[in-house]
């Protein structure tokens, strides 16, 4: 029996409780920065913690990708990359150790590949690469949009609100037309090119949002977890903010 449970690949699930629901998350498949020239991908604690609230709070996950097959984490956020700047995720750190989750990120479905009735809820996973494989795109703006007019609970977080920068509802309006939300802030984005020496990204998400007429953008101290619920609509402002994003998720999907 302990064999079995060790070995089995989609345990998805806390303590063998059983599922109240499944939830689709969504990565962004590698690219390379225009600005750095560095490889980039996902941010692992953005992908990590809110799994490991889902999980335990009975969900299943289905991970998907905007191209498909292997995804890969941005080194600062992988806690076994010489610089140590993520050293202290233990959460990643221990996901890391079991082959399903590896198996996770080798074998993601493309995004398109999903139904929308197989799913309570939607969850954007951030990192660098969403800054360019998530804006614009139009497979993931409908889907998304599918689930926010449906009115299930839909999620993004860190720089995968670039999503919401262009994203329409079925009216041709922005989705975040007259909602209040959160995104990577001007005050990290100043603390990261300070760290590196230069400008790590294409553009900014708070410079852009501000652009935005009746919406609201609210960012909180640099680093701090802060995420924001309206209506079905729930944003999260950084990495630090995953795990509070996904437990207003479980919040909604429990009041449902």
């Amino acid at each position: 029996m302990e064999n079995s449970i060790i070995e089995k690949k989609d345990y998805v699930h806390a303590h063998g409780m059983p599922s109240k629901g499944k939830i689709l998350m969504v990565a962004s498949s590698p690219s390379v920065s225009e600005q750095t020239g560095w490889p980039i991908g996902f941010w692992a604690s953005e992908l990590t913690h809110p799994l490991h609230v889902f999980q335990e709070s009975g969900y299943e996950v289905d991970l998907v990708s905007t191209e498909g097959g292997e995804i890969k984490m941005d080194n600062y956020s992988d806690p076994t990359d010489e610089s140590g700047y993520s050293a202290g995720d233990v959460i990643t750190l221990g996901y890391m150790q079991n082959e399903w989750f590896k198996e996770m990120l080798q074998k993601t479905q493309k995004l398109f590949d999903t139904k929308l009735d197989d799913y309570d809820a939607i969850f954007l996973v951030g990192g660098q690469g969403p800054m360019y494989t998530y804006r614009g795109n139009k497979k993931l703006e409908e889907l998304f949009r599918n689930f926010f007019e449906s009115g299930k609970p839909s999620a993004a977080v860190c720089h995968s609100t670039s999503l919401l920068l262009e994203a329409k509802d079925s009216n041709g309006e922005l989705l975040v037309n007259g909602k209040t939300w959160t995104g990577f802030a001007n005050s990290e984005e100043d603390f990261a090119d300070d760290a590196v020496g230069q400008k790590i990204q294409p553009y900014r998400i708070e410079d852009e949002a501000n652009k935005i007429e009746n919406t609201t953008f609210k960012v909180a101290d640099a680093f701090s977890s802060y995420a924001i619920t309206d209506g079905n609509l729930i944003t999260g402002q950084q990495q630090n903010s995953g795990a509070a994003a996904a437990k207003m998720v479980v919040d909604q999907l429990s009041k449902n």
